[in-house]
């Protein structure tokens, strides 16, 4: 028997209002596999945790490769409105494609912001932007270019 570790990080959640046109950026831009979609229970933890309205809703659960079941998406139906401001979440990637990302998000009518100069705090240098999704979710996407001096 393994000694597990007293903390795993699981997955990270968004919460969406259409769960075919949300994979059309985690799964057909950003890379992610959808390793399984189900509809949630009637009495599922998420109506309690994200105070969501007792309407039906769609879970997907995606991986990225060597990382299985990382990231979930869960519909509920007819969403919870764009979220423009004050976001309190994020998710940030390491990617070599951020130019191509950015072009096919851009296409998807995205909101892309400006890309910024990463510097982090041992001196690496490199490149970040971040994207909102249809539901206004934020994906911060970053590569390093310059190694610590």
């Amino acid at each position: 028997m393994t000694d597990k570790p007293a903390l795993r990080f699981q997955r990270t959640n968004f919460v969406v209002a259409d769960l075919e046109k949300s994979l059309t950026f985690y799964r057909d831009v950003l890379g992610f596999e959808l390793a399984f979609s189900k509809p949630s229970e009637s009495d599922s933890y998420s109506y309690d945790v994200f105070e969501l309205p007792k309407k039906q809703m769609q879970f997907a659960v995606l991986s990225a490769p060597g990382q299985p079941r990382i990231m979930a998406l869960t519909e509920i139906e007819g969403g919870l409105g764009y979220q423009e401001k004050e976001r309190r979440s994020a998710i940030v990637l390491e990617t070599p494609e951020i130019d191509r990302i950015v072009t096919e998000s851009k296409a998807l009518g995205l909101k892309v912001y400006h890309e910024d100069k990463l510097v982090t705090k041992d001196g690496r240098e490199g490149r970040e932007v971040g994207i909102a999704d249809f539901d206004g979710n934020l994906v911060v996407l970053y590569l390093i270019t310059k190694a610590a001096p």
